[in-house]
């Protein structure tokens, strides 16, 4: 079955992965599909080679790895599984459209949080507040016969 091979994958105008930084490997899928499964590799195996990719700058990659997690590998590639149609292709435009959007999440910086401090008034509330409930439950105790 001939399908339309995209040998680049545009994440944004900036970053474009070429073609060796991937590598897909197509296997037999698991779970229900009769025949289908037991003749046809329709699953893929997606490879980026994301440490080594120039397309990344640094602190992406850094990002990436985090946001990876268990498919990021020990030699710094991520492995995206895809098995969940009956057609190869479609399971293969799958992973490729994972890996954009794993990719375009790392790109996003986080905010730095900038550390604020409370308010005088709001120590004395909160201070005057749980002195209030101290003294509630010191009353609550045993009466003393004095």
């Amino acid at each position: 079955m001939p399908y339309k091979i995209r040998p680049m994958l545009h994440i944004t105008d900036d970053i474009i992965l070429q073609d060796w930084e991937m590598t897909e490997s197509f296997v037999r899928s698991s779970g229900p599909g009769g025949q289908n499964v037991n003749k046809v590799s329709t699953a893929v195996e997606l490879r980026f080679e994301a440490a080594r990719s120039p397309s990344l700058p640094d602190p992406v990659k850094n990002r990436l790895k985090r946001l990876a997690g268990r498919r990021w590998t020990k030699d710094g590639a991520i492995i995206i599984q895809c098995e969940e149609t009956r057609s190869q292709a479609r399971n293969r435009e799958i992973a490729r459209t994972r890996l954009a959007e794993l990719i375009t999440r790392a790109l996003v910086k986080p905010k730095r949080r900038i550390a604020t401090k409370p308010t005088y008034g709001s120590v004395k509330r909160r201070l005057a507040a749980k002195k209030a409930r101290s003294d509630v439950k010191t009353l609550r105790g045993k009466v003393s016969e004095d």
